[in-house]
């Protein structure tokens, strides 16, 4: 007993991991929306855990809302290149068709 109390002493100590809250929200808003919206509820649990005394649970979270932030924006920059390719090939296309306009099949 007197041991997990000079433990959980040593962790009050220290300073709670980052919660990445301003991150997840901004993932969310500009980037995609469900998986930003997950990151915010990891995000939203690392205070509370910490403070309850549930140190593994506030970093395990922590360690959650950070990856959820960055599926966020690798899932958006990922559509900003697809939506980009299918821009270029529509446009190839497009001139491509505009080329075969004078040829009588």
């Amino acid at each position: 007993m007197n041991e997990q109390l000079e433990q959980n002493s040593s962790f009050n100590q220290q300073a709670p991991p980052p919660n990445y809250l301003a991150w997840a929200i901004i993932t969310t808003i500009l980037c995609c929306l469900p998986f930003g919206v997950v990151s915010i509820i990891y995000a939203a649990q690392v205070n509370t855990k910490w403070q309850m005394g549930d140190y593994e649970g506030a970093k395990l979270s922590s360690k959650n809302a950070k990856i959820w932030a960055w599926v966020s924006f690798g899932v958006a920059i990922a559509g900003v290149i697809v939506w980009a390719l299918l821009v270029i090939f529509g446009i190839v296309a497009g001139l491509g068709l505009g080329a075969l306009e004078g040829i009588n099949v």
